[in-house]
């Protein structure tokens, strides 16, 4: 992905919240866990982390839903109720995006897999690393820098 691509914009289902990011995703991934399966009604929710000094909604105003902290914001369209973006209350370098927003949801591939002992059984995802919770803060870095060169993007 070269910096030429961006802005790149996404919205929620109806349009009415849009978003826009200005630099690559750091990280993807399928969230196996019991909250995100009721959340998206499916068996894992799709993350693409975002910094969030390149992260912003252009259009609309979101609600939260879902988790209210003390750890997590979730943000919905007020119209449609469809989930667009999380924010880790105290972690607020990064936005958590639904990849699928996006209006090419070409960063959708999970490149890591958390709660996976949470997985349904049936369940197979393409991630290149498993974790049974979440990667500790220590392991971000190496993951980021991984998915980076997986990717073929720089932060020249």
């Amino acid at each position: 992905m070269s910096l030429l691509d961006f802005p790149y914009g996404g919205h929620c289902r109806c349009g009415a919240l849009r978003i826009e990011i200005s630099a690559p995703p750091v990280l993807t991934a399928a969230c196996h866990c019991r909250g995100c399966q009721r959340m998206s009604a499916s068996a894992f929710s799709l993350t693409a982390m975002v910094p969030a000094k390149a992260f912003r909604v252009v259009e609309g105003e979101p609600v939260k839903g879902g988790m209210h902290g003390p750890t997590l914001d979730h943000y919905f369209c007020a119209n449609c109720k469809s989930w667009v973006f999380t924010r880790i209350v105290g972690f607020d370098v990064f936005v958590n995006v639904r990849p699928t927003m996006f209006d090419d949801p070409k960063w959708s591939e999970p490149f890591i897999e958390t709660m996976a002992r949470d997985k349904l059984p049936w369940v197979t995802v393409p991630a290149k690393h498993s974790y049974e919770g979440f990667p500790t803060l220590e392991d971000l870095p190496r993951l980021m820098d991984a998915f980076s060169a997986q990717r073929g993007v720089s932060e020249a």
